[in-house]
């Protein structure tokens, strides 16, 4: 294994502290999500705990199967306690930014089908405003073109014209994800007001979901280099 980041152990060793046994848990995708699993498997192991995990991407399913941990379907376990998950950006009203991995779509449908969503991050994730960070947004491949263009006309009427719509492409190809579609990647540099984006990427007929994460997440823990961590919640901020 590559050297782990220690930022983003701290914040895992920390969201993985709220892990209860017989919790039903979803979880996340991603780099950081993939120590917390790592970290979660070891905790199972040491202390016997019971839980039923549902995965937001194929990738984090078979980390967390290999580890030894149980992987269910959301519908089987119809509803989660929990779901612990990274973000490419958060903001200080925990809004976010998700979908560097593209698996946005379904760690919102996880998110949502949760009483509680944890994210864990390293500081450079923490901003003041969301947009730096490419904003992925899940298109069906039928009417592809058509869909791109409905986005550069949605971005015009927000103020944001002339910003790149670029498909994400892996290897020269399209890239596709689990669930077979494709990603456009909007460089918007800012987002000024995201709930009216939200709406717009919304009304789309082609988009099936946007990495806009807005009202979802409850806390979030940012890990530092020295293993200590700050929960940013309703609360304020909270060093530990």
């Amino acid at each position: 294994m590559p050297d782990i980041d220690p930022a983003k152990l701290a914040a895992s060793k920390a969201a993985i502290e709220l892990v209860r046994d017989g919790m039903r848990l979803g979880l996340g995708s991603g780099s950081t999500a993939s120590i917390m699993v790592r970290e979660l498997a070891a905790k199972v192991k040491v202390e016997g705990l019971s839980l039923r995990c549902a995965a937001t991407s194929k990738a984090t399913a078979e980390l967390a199967e290999s580890l030894g941990l149980r992987i269910e379907t959301l519908d089987e376990i119809g509803w989660l306690d929990l779901t612990i998950d990274g973000a490419d950006e958060v903001d200080p009203d925990l809004n976010l930014i998700k979908g560097g991995g593209g698996a946005h779509l379904r760690e919102k449908i996880v998110a949502m089908a949760s009483d509680r969503m944890v994210v864990i991050a390293d500081p450079g994730k923490v901003v003041q405003q969301l947009g730096a960070f490419h904003l992925p947004v899940e298109v069906l491949a039928f009417g592809f073109e058509a869909t791109q263009e409905l986005l550069r006309r949605a971005l015009d009427d927000l103020g944001l014209g002339g910003k790149p719509v670029q498909p994400r492409r892996r290897g020269g190809d399209l890239a596709v994800t689990d669930e077979g579609n494709h990603i456009l990647d909007l460089a918007l540099d800012a987002i000024p007001d995201a709930p009216a984006l939200a709406r717009a990427l919304a009304a789309i007929p082609g988009v099936v979901e946007h990495g806009l994460f807005l009202g979802i997440c409850s806390t979030a823990i940012i890990g530092r280099a020295d293993g200590s961590t700050i929960t940013l919640g309703a609360g304020g901020a909270e060093e530990v």
